[in-house]
């Protein structure tokens, strides 16, 4: 079994396998370059993230810098908006839905290392080898899901449609649909309901409307 199968299974693998090392050499690459570009450059941009990532909508935007682990391993919908300083380290997939939104500095992390100090260092793979091995959790992000400034979303979470995850959180666990969640870790604050639509807001709305 390749290491990057044993990746998707959730089990243990080697980070320093070749054709892992191989990918990720690749994805690093592609994301310093799109770092590098300016932001009118959208040919170039939109270039580098067809190269880079697994599979991407139409009318996305990322700010940049970004820096994405393997690339391949995430698959972002249509309409996605990421601000500064994005970081996807997606060794298990990472799959983003339509219309959704990040902050600046949002970090997604799915690999999970040992607790136990003498097992980070090494353990016997499957062929008997001394080696350093690790495991991955997927994380899937819903629709319409707004991501504030400074979260850090961990493997094996899933955040469901239409949720709002507070600034500075930790996403521990999955998130319900419809939630405004917070904290270290983040919490269901509450159900996003009809009585937060932005109608009720005249102070703010001034001379706007919301799209019935």
């Amino acid at each position: 079994m390749r290491e990057e199968e044993r990746i998707f299974k959730g089990i243990l693998f080697s980070p320093a396998d070749p054709e892992l090392r191989e990918i990720k050499q690749k994805a690093h690459n592609l994301s310093s370059l799109y770092s590098r570009t300016l932001e009118d450059e959208t040919e170039e941009r939109e270039a580098i993230l067809k190269d880079l990532l697994g599979q991407k909508g139409e009318n996305c935007f990322i700010q940049g810098p970004v820096f994405f682990h393997y690339g391949i391993h995430t698959e972002i919908g249509h309409s996605f908006f990421g601000n500064y300083n994005l970081t996807v380290q997606d060794d298990a997939k990472v799959k983003i839905g339509n219309h959704v939104s990040f902050g600046p500095n949002v970090t997604i992390v799915t690999p999970v290392h040992p607790l136990v100090a003498s097992e980070r260092r090494f353990m016997m793979d499957q062929h008997g080898h001394p080696k350093s091995l690790c495991y991955a959790k997927p994380v899937t992000i819903g629709n319409d899901v707004w991501i504030a400034a400074n979260v850090t979303i961990c493997g094996g979470v899933t955040i469901g449609d239409r949720c709002v995850i507070g600034a500075g959180s930790v996403v521990t666990h999955d998130i319900e649909p419809d939630s405004l969640a917070a904290g270290v870790p983040c919490k269901v604050i509450r159900k996003i309901t009809g009585a937060d639509s932005m109608c009720f807001k005249p102070e703010i709305m001034a001379d706007c409307q919301v799209i019935e």
